[in-house]
């Protein structure tokens, strides 16, 4: 069941944490991708790591 978060009075969609705490978890992967030479492995890295990201947040949804 999600529950919504409350912070100061104002009801935040469970959404908005997921996505939240897959910014945080990209965040922390970047140095090991950068690391394991990722932007040598696309042509657009950004790209690439905005699909990792919506994997990360599909993940927290489902798994959640």
């Amino acid at each position: 069941m999600f529950h919504e978060l409350t912070v100061g009075g104002v009801l935040v969609s469970p959404f908005v944490a997921y996505a939240a705490l897959a910014l945080a978890i990209l965040l922390v992967l970047r140095p090991l991708l950068r690391a394991l030479r990722f932007e040598r492995a696309f042509a657009n890295p950004p790209l690439a790591e905005a699909g990792i990201y919506v994997c990360i947040l599909a993940l927290l949804i489902v798994l959640v």
